[in-house]
């Protein structure tokens, strides 16, 4: 028997025999890109090595979002949906002045309206970060800020109810009532699992001595990691969650579009990026020369190469997407993974460049 698989979603044919008149032709298979991969856990849940981030999704300011680009966004989720991505990750603060939560918005949105997820969109995980609202000062105000993302992503229940900065180092006393608010989501059932975001060494180990207090595993963390920033505090931050059986999320780890290889000091991206780009672009040549010399090597792209490095090392990595052609981009980093000789030849690449990322203002010690 002769079996024929097309993956450009033209037709199947099967021979069953050697008389070429009795061929029998089927309906088209709908196949996904890359055949499905392994989930990992993170807490109690199994979620896709890589999810997708949604911060662009009502950013004006930084990412030229307008309301037309909307059924872009959705072919975007469905095709990613389709390929078995099931994380995506959002906030309640993203979203420019009167867009404000717009992100959650198109997220519930989409989910809804998905001919796919009928009567699965319970598959898909979402993960929401709650802003440390300096009026949010009771843990009462920080579940309704809880209810209130559900509300707008049109769902019953978290993925993972998530804190998007510690106000440890100016406000320690909200930071307290902020973690009493999570251990109530949980408690509540309106999140499956709690994490955090943007939080350093020091204030990551207390808030999981304080969860554990209250019988509340933690189940992810949030920060900024590529090979653009692995510093001593990223790194200790990786060891701490590998040691506490936290699955790290890495967002950013292309670096804003620094390593995707499409910019450089003459062709800058419109928008503030230019000005971090101008600053940090012409100290990354050795290590976007590694990028490209792995990534023709193995018939991939400098993105999926920069991507496949953080799956490598342990964690989720949740690049943001606007359009099908970043979901199809971003899928191809999947499936395969870098040799150890690779790795190092990254890692070597990037200390060795003279610039890393500038970390985020949020992230405490």
């Amino acid at each position: 028997m002769a079996l024929t698989l097309s993956t450009t979603k033209t037709f199947t044919n099967i021979n069953c025999s050697n008389n070429t008149s009795n061929i029998t032709t089927f309906k088209p298979l709908k196949l996904p890109l890359f055949w499905p991969w392994q989930k990992v856990k993170m807490g109690p849940l199994s979620v896709s090595p890589m999810g997708f981030g949604t911060w662009a999704w009502g950013n004006q300011l930084l990412w030229g979002y307008q309301t037309s680009m909307d059924d872009q966004l959705q072919q975007a989720f469905e095709l990613a949906l389709e390929n078995g991505i099931n994380l995506f990750d959002t906030a309640d603060s993203y979203g420019t002045g009167r867009l404000n939560g717009q992100s959650e918005r198109l997220l519930g949105k989409f989910i809804k309206e998905s001919q796919g997820l009928k009567g699965k969109q319970n598959e898909v995980v979402v993960a929401t970060k709650f802003a440390a609202y300096p009026w949010r000062l009771t843990s009462g105000q920080f579940v309704n800020a809880c209810r209130a993302s559900l509300d707008r992503l049109q769902i019953d229940q978290l993925g993972i109810g998530q804190l998007h900065w510690s106000t440890a180092s100016y406000a320690p006393l909200q930071e307290l009532v902020l973690w009493d608010g999570l251990v109530q989501m949980y408690e509540k059932g309106l999140v499956r699992a709690v994490g955090v975001s943007n939080y350093g060494p020091q204030q990551l180990v207390k808030i999981h001595d304080y969860l554990k207090t209250r019988g509340v595993p933690l189940c992810s963390a949030q920060v900024q990691f590529s090979l653009l920033s692995m510093g001593k505090e990223q790194l200790e931050i990786k060891s701490i969650c590998n040691e506490l059986g936290i699955r790290l999320i890495s967002y950013s780890p292309l670096g804003l579009g620094m390593l995707t290889g499409k910019y450089s000091s003459s062709k800058l991206p419109t928008g503030p990026r230019s000005l971090l780009f101008r600053q940090i672009l012409p100290g990354l040549e050795p290590l976007l020369l590694a990028l490209s010399e792995i990534a023709k090597k193995r018939g991939k792209t400098m993105p999926q190469v920069a991507i496949n490095w953080c799956i490598c090392k342990g964690t989720v990595p949740i690049p943001g997407i606007k359009s099908v052609r970043h979901v199809e981009d971003n899928l191809g980093a999947l499936g395969w993974k870098l040799t150890n000789d690779e790795q190092l030849q990254l890692e070597y690449a990037a200390k060795e460049s003279p610039k890393s990322m500038i970390q985020n203002i949020f992230q405490t010690r």
